[in-house]
Parts: structure tokens; sequence; C-alpha cells
């Protein structure tokens, strides 16, 4: 038995614990620094144990409340910050069947529906790309706050409009609010999260996208009983409430350690992390990593240190685009890879028009039409809600093959029930309604239980610290740039090609998506960053560098992911 002297307290530890400790600090000593060293740590023998108390029981008593305490922490943190997806989840919801009434109350064409519908997503690359710099600037919190803030206005110039124009100028208000919340949201839940369960909380962005989606739908459902030009309205306008709820929610929360540290403001990054990780010890390390990709020297243990140079994203645009090294380049690819995949398999066009998909399959009548859409909402709030509880247990990869084959087949199997029913205007094809309609449930459910929420925790794992902000603005406008188009030519495709058709062409996009997923994503569970620069070669590209330009994620140390 060994006693440990630390702060004045004698604590009993067994040796099979503390044999493990000190090795486990002499391996990051160099990452640890003076603050918890081997030296400080003063350790005698006694054979013997006072009272019939178990040191072993004692210790683990002692800290496994402390360790679910700073998991339920991180994890109010990670559901406040993804809250901020609601925003969009909620309109694409909500304008699926407000869009039914909007036509007919405007008397506007299909064409202009889907530029209505679709057009949001454009509009949110002014928040996406001016996200990176404010996050950068004022803090990841405040952005957040901001986003909600934004959205908040166009929300009551939705509610408010009298005519398609002003009714496009909501849109523009609050798809920029919306660009900023997709951007912020998975980069401060990154950022905050624990190494032991990041996987399940930048997940969380997905969970929230998906439970505005159902909020949507049920709000349509609601108000489809009032008259035709107050429905649509009260749909759009209550979109306000949540970004309330949003802002406020999120003044509760402690600011993003690494942008503190950014910031030179160690003494508060340090406070955060000793609320957010497993154990003191990975609190310090995750320090000493971000301190190290900051370019903060290992031996600067002030609260307040002088910022490090660049970090205010200073030629970051022009490592990301202009100049990229190989590794820089193959994660640059990665991230906009997977992120058009994920929009340009259909997700969208099921989602915002199906109302109408459904009509084509033979359910006419208005109030079926929108409460089969709240069954969708449903499906997909389930599954993206056992996918985060997977994510970290059975990896990326395996989720995202699965999800992408089943998107294949459901999406066949829907282009073969639609095409089916069109040849058949006259007959009603009971199968041919009951395979469309399983379907699409099945496509909702394969999409959420892996691309959907893999996107978002895929990209926050491979982008280095000083690339993270302006990286994902850049993988957040190819998400919203391949959503806008598919939404805004969906109605136009299907009168070209059939609407059978057009989830045939899906389904090959969703082919051409399993095949790049499986030859070109590397499995990230459970790899440290050191690892993720050895899988992505940016490693390489660090140690070749010349001095005063390394690669600043070169250095991030050994942060579990």
């Amino acid at each position: 038995m060994h006693f440990v002297h630390q702060g004045g307290d004698v604590i009993p530890v067994p040796s099979a614990y503390l044999i493990p400790l000190s090795a486990s600090l002499s391996a990051h000593q160099d990452q640890l620094g003076p603050s918890l060293s081997l030296p400080h740590l003063v350790t005698f023998t006694s054979s013997t144990v006072m009272g019939d108390q178990k040191p072993e029981a004692n210790i683990m008593e002692a800290v496994a409340p402390a360790k679910s305490r700073n998991k339920m922490f991180a994890f109010a943190c990670a559901v406040l910050a993804s809250m901020a997806s609601i925003l969009l989840g909620y309109d694409i919801g909500v304008m699926s069947g407000a869009a039914i009434f909007i036509k007919d109350d405007l008397k506007i064409s299909d064409v202009q529906v889907e530029i209505l519908l679709g057009i949001l997503n454009l509009y949110s690359l002014v928040g996406s790309y001016a996200a990176g710099f404010t996050s950068d600037w004022i803090g990841r919190r405040y952005t957040i706050v901001f986003a909600a803030g934004i959205f908040f206005v166009g929300a009551i110039l939705m509610g408010f409009a009298t005519n398609y124009a002003f009714l496009m100028a909501g849109r523009f208000v609050a798809g920029i609010g919306v660009g900023y919340a997709l951007m912020i949201a998975p980069v401060y839940t990154a950022e905050i999260a624990p190494a032991s369960s990041r996987g399940f909380l930048t997940s969380f962005p997905e969970v929230f996208i998906n439970s505005g989606i159902l909020l949507g739908y049920v709000s349509n459902y609601g108000f489809a009983h009032l008259r035709q030009s107050l429905g649509w309205r009260f749909m759009l306008g209550v979109g306000a409430i949540p970004s309330v709820f949003l802002a406020v929610g999120v003044l509760a929360m402690p600011e993003s350690p690494r942008w503190l540290v950014m910031q030179g403001r160690l003494g508060e990054a340090k406070r955060v992390l000793d609320k957010t990780s497993d154990t003191p010890e990975e609190a310090q390390l995750r320090l000493a990593d971000i301190k190290a990709a900051a370019g903060i020297p290992e031996g600067c243990n002030d609260d307040v240190v002088p910022a490090p140079k660049k970090s205010h994203g200073e030629g970051v645009w022009k490592e990301l685009l202009i100049r990229p090294t190989p590794g820089v380049r193959r994660v640059l690819l990665t991230a906009i890879g997977i992120n058009f995949f994920q929009q340009a398999s259909g997700i969208d066009s099921v989602v915002l028009y199906s109302p109408r998909v459904f009509e084509k399959a033979g359910i006419h009548d208005k109030n079926k039409l929108l409460a089969t859409t709240v069954a969708v909402g449903f499906t997909k709030t389930l599954f993206i809600l056992v996918a985060t509880f997977l994510v970290d247990r059975i990896g990326r990869r395996p989720l995202l093959l699965s999800s992408t084959g089943g998107m294949i087949l459901s999406l066949a199997a829907l282009g073969l029930g639609l095409t089916q029913i069109d040849h058949h205007p006259d007959g009603q094809l009971r199968w041919a309604i009951g395979l469309c309609i399983v379907s699409i449930l099945a496509y909702v459910a394969f999409f959420s239980i892996g691309l959907g929420p893999v996107t978002w925790v895929y990209c926050s794992e491979i982008l280095p610290l000083r690339l993270r902000a302006q990286g994902a603005s850049i993988g957040v406008a190819v998400n919203r740039v391949t959503s806008g188009v598919i939404t805004m030519t969906f109605i136009s495709l299907y009168k070209a090609i059939t609407i059978g058709g057009s989830f045939f062409l899906y389904g090959g996009i969703a082919l051409a998506a399993w095949v790049f997923f499986f030859t070109y994503l590397p499995e990230t569970r459970g790899r440290t960053l050191e690892d993720m620069e050895e899988l992505f070669g940016t490693k390489k590209d660090a140690e070749e560098a010349p001095n005063g330009v390394q690669m600043v994620n070169a250095s991030e140390g050994n942060e579990k992911i």
C-alpha cells in the first residue's frame, strides 16, 4: 500500500493504481510541465490499513462522482450549443408544409416555390463565411447568441410577410442566422467535449436538426386548421421562439477552452477544462495540447499571457485554399466530399417535399399528407438518437458505409414504387403506395443513423485547431450550396425525368458516395490527434516544414478523439 501526499492531504493509493499512474505521468512529463510532475508526489509505504476502510473503494467512490459531474456538465454545454442547429431543422420542417399554403395564398409558381425553399441554403453561405471570422473574434459562445438573434429577426419578418418579395427578405435574414449556427455548433461542441465522448456529443447538431424538423412538421399540422392566409404566417413566425430560448441558454455555458487559449486566457481555459474533462490528468493534457497547437511555450503557466501570434485567422485562408500542403489538401477534400454527398443524396428533397412526394404516391388529403410527414419527422429523430449511442461504440466508418448502403436500397425501392404509380394513373396500386411510404421512412432512418450525424462528427475531428473555424466554414458552405441546388431543382427535375427517375438519380449519387467513403475515409474512432496526422499526411508535412512555419496540427499532441 502506498500513500500520496498532495495539497496537504494524505490519500491512500493501492500500488496497483500508483504504478500505472507513475508510468503515465512519466510518458507525458513534457506535456504536463511542472504543475503535475513526479517530484511533487511524495509517497510512502504502509502495510496496514487503518480501521475497516478499503482504500480502493474510497478512491473509486471519490473519483466517480467527479467524473460523472464533469460528463453531465460537458453534456449540458453540448446540448445548449447544438440547439443552434434546431433553427435550420425547424425551417426545413415548417417550409415543407407552409409551402402548400403559401403557393395558394400568394399565387406563386412552382419555380418560385423551389426558389423560396432552397434559397435559404444559399443565403446561409453569408453566415457560414462570416462565422469563421466572428467566432475567432468574439468567441464561440457569443457567435451562437448572434446567430439566434439574426434568425429571430428573420422569423419575425417571414411571419409578417405580405408578399413574395417581403417573404424572400425574411428568408435572407434567417439564412444568415442558419449559416452562423451550422458552422459554430459542431465546432464549439468538439472543443468542449472530453475525449471519451466526443463522437457522442458532436453528433448532437444533427440530433437537433432532426428535432427541429419534427417541430416544424408538428407546427404545420397544428396551424393547418387556421384560415389559409393566417396559418402559414403562424407556422413561420413561431420559429422565433426557439431562437429566444437558445440565446438565453447559451449565456449560461462557458466559452470554448481552445478559443480562450488562443486569446491568452489560460486560467479561464484551465477552469473550463477541469469542468469538462473526465479526470484532472486529462484536463492537464488537453491544456498542454492546446497550448502547443496555439504556439504558447510549454513553461508558460500564467493565467493571462499575450495572445499567440496568428490566433485570429491571419493566413489561414491562404493555407487552406492557395498553398495547401498535401495533408491539408486531403483533409479539405475529405471535409468537402462528405458534406457534398450528405446533401447530394437527396435528403432535403425527401424532407422538404415529402407532402408532394406522398401526394404523388397516392395520398391526396392535406391533413393526411401533413400527418404522414410527422411520421417522417419521428422516424428521423428516433434513429438519430440511436446513432448517438453507436458512433463511439462501432465507429464512424461502419456507420457511414451501412447507412449509405441502406439509403441506396431505399432510394431504388422508392423510385420503383413511384414509377409504377406513374404508369398506372387510373388505378390504386396499394402495394406501390405502401412501398413508397416504407421506402421513405427507411431512407430517412438510414440517413439519420449514419451519414447525417457522422458528417458533423468526422469534420470536427479531422480539422486541426488553427484551421478549424475556417475549414468548418468551407464544409458548411459546400453542404448548404449542395442542399440549395438539390432543393431548387427538385420539382423541375422530376418534371423532366419523372419523380421515380429523380430518386433513381439520387440512388446513383448515393452509390458514388459509398465508393468515396470506402476508398477515401479512414476510421477515426479512438485515434489520437497524432494518429490522425499520420492518417491524413499532415504530420509528414509538419516535419518537413521549415522552422517558423510548422503546421500547428502537428503539435496538438496525444489528445484522444
